[in-house]
């Protein structure tokens, strides 16, 4: 598959991230609530490039990290957190796990990975929207896209990246990164879109009323997010003709951005 429709659909998926979350409630994760979660979004760039820049061996530990966590979290978001989730669902984690361990230099198999991460983000997405403010959260997205752009401005990103994409634990899955035919999209891509969507899934926006015009529901301003995902994300991609690496971060925050000045007129009108 060429790489114009490889990065494509990579960033359509993005989009699909943003509308799938549904909100669901764990009470028992009020009590871990704090503004510093919110630095979480930023800080698994700057950790996770400084660590495999310092010492490359460590992107084999964080392969096996992704390889343990994602299934679960991709089994819940499958049974809670996507739109018409059910239980029976999570047992499909199984079956797309098998496909790109056994398959994995087919496109069916780098498809069936790219799904695995693409949930294990929604999970992870979600435990971070029920722990970190949504106020602070949107700041936390903000910084990610900045600090993003400014490793791949200054260069200091693909070094590292290549090595923790090329990762491998002991010919496992590779759910650390997304090879999907000719791109390569890192974690934090999906993992950004999925928290976006988690976000808004969950967000309590204030009803507002212009005339007799009703406001749009949390449903409908996620997906209206969704849409602006899919499409800054493929006009940002023609900036390839320009560049090799993109920081696939920043339509996400530019989306949110969008969303969000029209609800903050309102609330203020």
């Amino acid at each position: 598959m060429s790489f114009a429709v490889s990065i494509s659909i990579l960033g359509l998926l993005q989009a699909l991230l943003v509308a799938l979350p549904r909100p669901w409630r764990a009470a028992w994760l009020d009590r871990f609530r704090s503004p510093w979660w919110a630095l979480v979004p930023a800080l698994s760039i700057v950790v996770v490039i400084g660590i495999v820049a310092l010492e490359g061996e460590s992107a084999a530990a964080l392969s096996w990290l992704a390889l343990v966590a994602v299934p679960p979290f991709a089994a819940l978001a499958l049974a809670r957190l996507v739109r018409g989730a059910r239980s029976a669902w999570a047992l499909a984690v199984a079956p797309l796990f098998v496909l790109a361990w056994a398959a994995p230099g087919s496109l069916a198999g780098e498809a069936a990975a790219t799904a695995l991460t693409a949930l294990g983000c929604i999970g992870l997405g979600w435990l971070l929207v029920a722990v970190a403010p949504a106020a602070w959260l949107r700041l936390g997205i903000y910084a990610m896209a900045i600090v993003d752009t400014w490793f791949v401005a200054s260069e200091l990103l693909q070094g590292p990246n290549a090595v923790l994409s090329a990762a491998a634990p002991a010919g496992l899955p590779r759910l650390q990164a997304v090879h999907f035919g000719d791109a390569l999209m890192g974690f934090g891509d999906l993992f950004v879109a999925a928290t976006l969507g988690c976000l808004l899934a969950a967000s309590e926006f204030d009803p507002t009323r212009v005339g007799s015009k009703s406001v749009a529901t949390r449903s409908a301003v996620q997906l209206r997010a969704a849409a602006l995902v899919a499409v800054l994300a493929l006009a940002f991609d023609l900036l390839f003709f320009a560049v090799d690496t993109l920081p696939a971060t920043v339509p996400v925050a530019l989306a949110l951005a969008l969303v969000d000045l029209p609800l903050r007129r309102r609330r203020r009108g």
